[in-house]
């Protein structure tokens, strides 16, 4: 009996010191979160919203529709060439005092504002020109036409309002009424419009290789890809979020050789067959989840003191509730991009009639690289779960980005970030902010070659509605995010180019 209460009494002390552990790493999580020591935002020239949504309102008319890599094609860069001339036009101080070029070869434009110190480091800021189609029969189920630039409720609406033509005339915005006042930049600033985001970036590309060969190395770079999302999912309440790293992309094709064939008469093994269940290993085999990298673990921290307190509990304990915890992001695709490399087999291809069977069984799987994993982890990770199917093989990878891999993850231990999350804060009234991983492609990744440090974030704040309208039905922004957008590219020119 002594030696059952004792193991009784070690029993529940265990459980005493465990429950002790967890609720003191709960209620400490989050406190010491990623945030920089921020500068006080410097006031800079008010712009009206309804007079920036009047300007991108005609900048949305020009249909900058790329489809393809190559857009646009010899003989129809007009609408490029007519919105070069818009922006000439519709912001004098700017084509005033700075030097536009035409990035040879491509409809990229290049603006340098020349600091009065050369011998400090520049800052990039980058937008992009052209836009996505809008998906056939789908017109009608718009609010406003998706080219026409019309205001309804508060909301301006079009192709391009929020990717990409807003931060495009938002940083115009910005510089033009900066150059109305006394401001001038110590740092030169460069502003780089690539004219083909939605399908290559060559553009980007192109001049980020410019740049390099005239030995511009600046100090940060800016693009798009991040806001204040207000709610976040992660929390119910608003939070913003600074790129800092975006995932790389490879695309593979599995391939199983059949004999063919009438229908009438099937293997039991076919090519088909083999595909398909090579297709559902790989669904079923996903590829680690990365807690412990820096774009996860920091975003849980500045999350943690407005999580629900068992979601906080579990976060700050994941050496004990890891599985759970990856068991629930996996039901989101969005959580499950964040902490790991996706699979999407996005095509399949077998015989060219119902009754004949396929000679060659294909499908094409898309993996979107974390930052913690390699192109050769993608490639051994799918040797490893099809090598059980025989006759299965990967016929050819297809990078379908130059540089395929994840982009490097940039610091947040510096001055541009502590400015990108000062500006933040304001957009969200206080908000956390945090670094974190852009799960898509952006002109960004390229300006990697001359900088350490770059940034995907534009200072508007978007609730998850809003943010269906990229590449989607009813793409809008908001005029007050119009004025937030100035204000804050405005605030980030001050802070970054004028000290």
């Amino acid at each position: 009996m002594r030696l059952v209460l004792q193991v009784l009494g070690g029993f529940v002390f265990a459980v005493a010191i465990l429950t002790v552990v967890l609720i003191f790493r709960t209620f400490s999580y989050g406190s010491a979160g990623p945030q920089s020591i921020q500068p006080e935002l410097p006031e800079v020239p008010v712009v009206s919203g309804t007079e920036i949504a009047s300007n991108l309102a005609e900048a949305l008319r020009f249909r900058t529709i790329t489809l393809q890599v190559g857009d646009p094609r010899p003989g129809t860069e007009q609408p490029w060439l007519d919105l070069h001339d818009w922006l000439e036009d519709t912001y004098p101080r700017v084509h005033a005092g700075m030097r536009r070029e035409t990035v040879p070869g491509t409809l990229t434009l290049l603006y340098t504002w020349e600091g009065s110190d050369p011998t400090l480091e520049p800052i990039l800021l980058m937008a992009h020109q052209d836009v996505v189609p809008v998906n056939l029969g789908t017109e009608s189920d718009w609010t406003a036409p998706p080219f026409a630039g019309e205001i309804v409720d508060g909301y301006l609406y079009g192709r391009g309002t929020i990717d990409d033509k807003g931060s495009m005339v938002a940083l115009m915005e910005a510089a033009e009424a900066l150059m109305g006042t006394e401001f001038r930049p110590k740092r030169t600033i460069y502003f780089l419009f690539g004219h083909d985001e939605e399908v290559s970036g060559s553009g980007a590309e192109a001049g980020v290789a410019l740049l390099e060969s005239r030995g511009v190395r600046p100090m940060m770079a800016l693009d798009e890809g991040f806001m204040v999302v207000d709610p976040s999912p992660l929390t119910g309440k608003a939070m913003g979020f600074i790129g800092v790293a975006e995932k790389g992309y490879i695309t593979v094709q599995i391939v199983a050789e059949g004999t063919g064939g009438h229908s009438s008469s099937p293997p039991r093994d076919s090519a088909a067959v083999r595909v398909a269940r090579a297709v559902v290993a790989l669904d079923e085999n996903q590829m680690p989840a990365h807690f412990d990298d820096p774009t996860v673990s920091a975003l849980f921290e500045a999350a943690g003191p407005d999580l629900p307190f068992m979601q906080r509990m579990a976060f700050a304990n994941l050496w004990l509730f890891r599985p759970l915890v990856e068991a629930e992001m996996a039901k989101v695709p969005a959580a499950n991009a964040m902490i790991r490399t996706t699979t999407a087999p996005t095509m399949l291809a077998g015989s060219a009639k119902e009754n004949v069977l396929a000679q060659r069984a294909m499908a094409v799987v898309n993996f979107r690289i974390h930052p913690s994993d390699s192109e050769e982890d993608v490639m051994a990770h799918i040797g490893d779960v099809i090598s059980e199917f025989d006759g299965v093989s990967v016929l050819a990878t297809q990078g379908g980005l130059r540089g395929a891999g994840a982009s490097p993850v940039s610091p947040i231990d510096n001055r541009a970030y502590a400015v990108l999350a000062a500006v933040a804060s304001d957009v969200g009234d206080g908000a956390p902010v945090t670094p974190a991983l852009v799960i898509g492609a952006t002109d960004g990744r390229y300006a990697t070659a001359i900088t350490d440090n770059v940034y995907r974030f534009v200072p508007a704040r978007m609730s998850p509605e809003d943010l269906t309208g990229f590449h989607g039905t009813n793409e809008r922004i908001s005029i007050d995010n119009l004025e937030r957008m100035v204000r804050g590219y405005g605030q980030m020119m001050v802070l970054l180019a004028g000290e």
